[in-house]
């Protein structure tokens, strides 16, 4: 599933490609927007806030999307091939005179009054990947989940928005916790939290996570050399594999 490094890079693509311009085609293949036409309007900025992605338009309008597990966007010249976005797992294209966005294999997508976006992401927490980052209301919402596993709480985009299985994982390897233990067992959560937050910011700017455990079941170790084992997060239907060292994050109990 795209995290938030994802959905950052994405909507700098954005910017960079449409920002400021006007659309010369607009393509929504979703059911409840399929009538929308955005042709002749300037798209004045896009913004991420966790996992969702915002382009907001000049006549007081928004495109909504998330990704989801499967989804992304392509960024391709206008006029080329790949711009005619012929493919059936399109949802939307969004194109100016010179770049065309296509949006393939999207989750969700909503056009709403840019006053009423709140009503697609007031539920979450704040968005690990803003400048201006609320620590305190995001540890004041990890507290408030007790006992539920670190993990779990990690996950939550009601506590914070944009970390995903990755960087779950990623962050309890840098911090040596076990995976599982109690939320409010986890002496400085806004230490686990920005670590989360530093590593999303780097993901940003180096186009990859840590890549310490995460995806790397049976093979060594980076610190100690034991083979990195995964386990499961919540429960079906919405389960997520963890990956974590038996060793460096060993359980307390």
């Amino acid at each position: 599933m795209p995290e938030g490094d994802i959905l950052r890079r994405t909507a700098d693509r954005f910017q960079l490609a449409l920002g400021g311009q006007v659309l010369v085609r607009s393509d929504l293949r979703w059911p409840t927007a399929a009538t929308v036409d955005l042709v002749g309007r300037t798209v004045l900025e896009t913004r991420s806030y966790g996992k969702h992605l915002l382009t907001r338009f000049d006549d007081g309008r928004t495109l909504h999307t998330h990704l989801r597990m499967e989804g992304y966007w392509r960024l391709a010249r206008t006029g080329s091939p790949e711009a005619a976005a012929r493919s059936p797992q399109v949802r939307a294209v969004l194109a100016t005179a010179d770049w065309t966005t296509v949006g393939y294999h999207l989750g969700m997508l909503d056009v709403v009054r840019t006053r009423d976006e709140h009503t697609l992401i007031g539920h979450l927490g704040p968005d690990m990947l803003a400048e201006a980052f609320d620590l305190d209301e995001a540890v004041r919402r990890w507290t408030a989940r007790g006992s539920t596993p670190a993990a779990e709480v990690l996950l939550d985009q009601t506590v914070t928005a944009g970390i995903g299985t990755i960087f779950a994982a990623e962050s309890l390897f840098a911090e040596r916790l076990w995976p599982w233990t109690p939320a409010d067992a986890v002496a400085e959560p806004g230490r686990l939290l920005s670590v989360a937050r530093r590593q999303l910011q780097r993901a940003v700017a180096d186009g990859r996570p840590p890549g310490h455990v995460h995806g790397r079941a049976r093979q060594p170790c980076h610190r100690c050399g034991r083979p990195i084992a995964v386990g499961q997060a919540r429960k079906p239907p919405m389960e997520r594999p963890i990956f974590y060292c038996p060793r460096c994050q060993a359980n307390p109990g």
